[in-house]
């Protein structure tokens, strides 16, 4: 039997903790595990089975559908997670995507912790945006971390990574920019804002947001709070634009 390319790949990889530079990342948990295989089962490498779980014989039959090989391995599953309770692993391939040209957008420039991305992510996905560009530097989208946030969410999204905001608005010229800041003065209420379809909501990391030269670009939006805070958190601003922007 001719062996694949994907079969050389499965017997090249040595599945160890997790680095950026690395070619494959991994699922932790059942949870995200049957999301990858059911939304991604060609960049799937194998599935690591706890000898503990009990929902055993489900999962290598739904593995053995897709093709999907199976190793039952405490030892390596243990090293790869840091939680007691991880039965489930599912080792995959790095993968590239391209985002909509007719679908609305959410943009994190700079986003900086993974948790909050994978948080993103799965809030983009409950409201029905599937397509997030994420411009450099920012955290790291294929961390188990930002995988285990997003509850597998990821696997159902479309992302783009981008140098430069301006190298994401070429591409993408016919959205409506919404940059979301808290210049009160240069600011459209997000209640009083026209909202068009075909949008793309902008926003900048957890610690310094966007800077002013945003405020040229597009529409400048503000979400009303209280003076008690200096401003929301991120995974709640966008989940509260979206909210708006879909609604």
């Amino acid at each position: 039997m001719r062996q694949t390319d994907k079969d050389r790949t499965r017997e090249s990889i040595q599945i160890k903790p997790y680095k950026k530079d690395a070619s494959y990342s991994y699922t932790l948990g059942a949870f995200p595990t049957y999301e990858l295989i059911l939304n991604k089962p060609k960049e799937i490498v194998k599935v690591l089975i706890h000898s503990g779980y009990t929902d055993m014989d489900n999962l290598k039959e739904l593995c053995a559908r897709n093709n999907i090989p199976v190793e039952i391995n405490d030892k390596l599953i243990g090293r790869l997670s840091d939680k007691d309770n991880c039965y489930v692993a599912g080792v995959f391939s790095k993968y590239g995507c391209r985002l909509a040209k007719d679908k609305p957008h959410i943009v994190l420039v700079n986003p900086s912790n993974m948790g909050n991305l994978g948080t993103i992510l799965r809030t983009s996905l409950g409201f029905g945006i599937y397509d997030i560009a994420i411009i450099l530097p920012g955290a790291d989208i294929f961390n188990p971390k930002c995988v285990r946030a997003s509850m597998g969410a990821m696997f159902s999204l479309n992302f783009q990574l981008y140098n430069s905001f301006d190298d994401y608005r070429r591409q993408y010229d016919r959205h409506d920019v919404y940059t979301f800041m808290i210049n009160e003065e240069r600011t459209v209420d997000i209640r009083d804002c026209p909202k068009s379809k075909l949008f793309s909501l902008v926003f900048g990391n957890e610690a310094s947001g966007l800077d002013d030269s945003f405020l040229e670009v597009g529409t400048s939006v503000m979400i009303p709070q209280s003076s008690h805070v200096d401003s929301l958190n991120l995974t709640i601003a966008v989940g509260v634009a979206a909210y708006e922007f879909t609604r």
